[in-house]
């Protein structure tokens, strides 16, 4: 009898004292380690997120008339960024990603400035040294309307370089390519946030 109680005790003392042990590390039962691994570790950004295309729909900044779409389309060759913008004065207008999708500012000042998240100096979109978010201008004919078309092979929309959620700015004058940081563009005469399309 002595002896059972014995065992008895012993089990549920080892019982306690693993209950104890787990309660004070912080660990869970084993069935439960799927779960500690996924809340407890940073988790890589996926290299591709499934998104094929993304959409920008500028809309005019305080005083101005510009308006239009910008489309970004995943491609074996990179990813083809297409603009339709109207309203503008007739020759070229700096057209950049910026910061931050944030279009609180009458001004588009919210958006921040040129998305370079590898801290380059500016430069013309075909340069070696360029922001990610240099894209050249925009050259508007004797109507105001100007048409865009050009493939970035390193664009992308996954990662720390993704476009997804950043804005669109488009400026009153033209970039220059060599001016830091912005390339002497002048005012922002519109605004947009990068999104997922619909496909």
């Amino acid at each position: 009898m002595n002896n059972r109680r014995l065992v008895k005790l012993s089990f549920w003392g080892t019982m306690l004292l693993l209950v104890a042990q787990a309660c004070t590390s912080g660990t869970k039962p084993a069935d439960h380690d799927h779960d500690m691994v996924m809340h407890d570790k940073v988790m890589p950004a996926p290299a591709d997120n499934g998104v094929e295309k993304a959409i920008c729909v500028l809309q005019p900044t305080e005083g101005n008339t510009v308006s239009g779409t910008v489309t970004f389309t995943k491609t074996d060759g990179g990813v083809v960024v297409k603009a339709e913008v109207s309203g503008l004065t007739p020759g070229k207008h700096g057209f950049h990603i910026h910061q931050f999708g944030d279009l609180t500012a009458p001004d588009g000042t919210s958006a921040g400035g040129h998305f370079n998240p590898e801290g380059h100096d500016h430069g013309a979109p075909t340069g070696e040294m360029r922001h990610v978010g240099d894209l050249g201008n925009l050259e508007a004919n004797a109507e105001g309307v100007a048409i865009y078309e050009v493939t970035y092979p390193s664009m992308t929309f996954a990662g720390p370089e993704s476009i997804l959620g950043r804005g669109i700015i488009v400026h009153a004058d033209e970039d220059d390519l060599v001016s830091q940081p912005t390339g002497a563009a002048g005012a922002r005469v519109a605004i947009g946030v990068i999104g997922v399309a619909k496909q």
